[in-house]
């Protein structure tokens, strides 16, 4: 891989990875600690994510149980969970809380594989756009730099092949979460 198109590798691959952290927020019925990833809990004063003040298990396929290190907190997690867009009903027992996944329903299901196909787009989207500063740059940088163009069409050329080797990752990624959402 050359070095001047490295950086641009990394790019796509951070878009890659951001958009499997929010794919890894959307419930598709089983339980999945990372929904909670996004939560933000009053911890004295500073807002941190509930994941630094309590322990996460998933004790059963969908169920999370949320046990804070301090009796206290549990307040103050159950109202971060209620006033998420989660759309769960915590249930605290004074100690511990149980998030109870619900079945989803099948216009819910589609819903959600609708909202991971506009994140796939929105991806692919991040990813050529990486794909066209690389080839701005790298024709500044033929010019600037004497690189011949023969040179920089090479390069383009790779650069096009990482384009399509991560629009190809999103793909994968949007059609196995598709079918992870519509899996009864």
């Amino acid at each position: 891989m050359n070095e001047k198109i490295a950086p641009f590798e990394d790019k796509m691959q951070k878009s890659y990875n951001n958009l499997l952290e929010e794919f890894g927020t959307i419930r598709a019925g089983r339980a999945n600690p990372h929904v909670l990833d996004q939560l933000r809990v009053d911890y004295y004063g500073s807002p941190m994510p509930i994941q630094q003040v309590a322990n996460v298990s998933v004790p059963e396929p969908r169920m999370i149980l949320i046990q804070p290190w301090e009796a206290s907190m549990v307040k103050a997690i159950e109202k971060a969970i209620l006033v998420s867009d989660l759309g769960l009903n915590p249930t605290n027992d004074g100690k511990a809380i149980r998030l109870v996944f619900p079945e989803l329903t099948e216009e819910r299901r589609k819903d959600l594989s609708k909202d991971v196909r506009k994140k796939g787009e929105n991806a692919k989207v991040a990813v050529r756009n990486i794909r066209r500063d690389a080839n701005d740059t790298l024709k500044k940088q033929g010019k600037t730099e004497g690189i011949s163009e023969d040179e920089v069409k090479d390069l383009q050329d790779q650069v096009q092949k990482l384009t399509d080797k991560y629009i190809e990752k999103v793909d994968e990624a949007v059609a196995e979460k598709t079918k992870e959402i519509m899996t009864v």
